[in-house]
């Protein structure tokens, strides 16, 4: 018994207690309490909009007066947004109108930005230079320099696997042409040792049928008395 109220005490002292929502008098506390409850509010509204496709802007004053926000998108675009929801509330009946207006400054937006970065693009191939000063053309030639030097280290990376991949084609094809020709000397073996098998068999047979050779030979050992004189 003892030992299970133990238990129940340290889950209970281990148990988060509610905290007490009121203003923290304490100055360290509340910035570093303003701190943790701001980045949490952040990270809960970014994943809002990841998860759900949201729309979301947060504008934070700390008590010193500190300006902190957070936009998914565009700051000024979904103010925009709000200030044109608002009018649309208050004013029903120019709804379509003010919906038409939102829709134009938007498209105007994209337009914007698309040509800004068509012009990048364009002065990244070297073209429309002009207009650019030197701090300018300094931090192009970096983004330039950087880009080459991705470019050269991928090519470099595909011609080296281009290398490996050759070195274990000769490889598989030196190893089968060494196969083959094992196969053929083998070949060439077997063929020479039926030839002369062939040929020895010949000699061995014209030699039986020969006519030279008499019929009959007695070979046998004869033993006996010499004959008189």
């Amino acid at each position: 018994k003892n030992t299970l109220f133990l238990h129940i005490s340290r889950r209970k002292i281990m148990t988060r207690q509610k905290i007490e929502i009121k203003k923290i008098d304490n100055i360290t506390a509340r910035q570093v309490t303003f701190s943790k409850r701001r980045r949490g509010l952040f990270k809960k509204a970014h994943e809002l909009s990841t998860l759900c496709d949201a729309q979301i802007a947060l504008i934070v004053f700390s008590s010193t007066g500190k300006l902190f926000d957070y936009s998914s998108s565009s700051m000024q675009e979904v103010i925009e947004r709000h200030n044109l929801q608002s009018q649309n509330q208050e004013k029903p009946s120019q709804l379509p109108h003010l919906q038409l207006e939102g829709e134009k400054k938007a498209c105007t937006l994209l337009s914007k930005e698309l040509e800004e970065k068509t012009t990048q693009l364009r002065q990244i191939k070297g073209e429309e230079l002009e207009k650019l000063n030197l701090e300018e053309l300094k931090l192009l030639e970096k983004v330039v320099l950087t880009s080459l030097r991705r470019v050269i280290e991928t090519k470099d990376e595909r011609v080296l696997e281009e290398i490996n991949h050759l070195k274990k084609k000769a490889d598989q094809l030196q190893e089968e042409n060494d196969k083959l020709k094992q196969m053929s000397s083998r070949n060439e073996i077997q063929r020479n040792v039926v030839e002369q098998g062939q040929s020895s068999e010949s000699t061995a047979t014209g030699i039986c049928n020969s006519p030279d050779l008499p019929e009959e030979h007695d070979f046998s050992l004869k033993l006996g008395l010499p004959f008189p004189n």
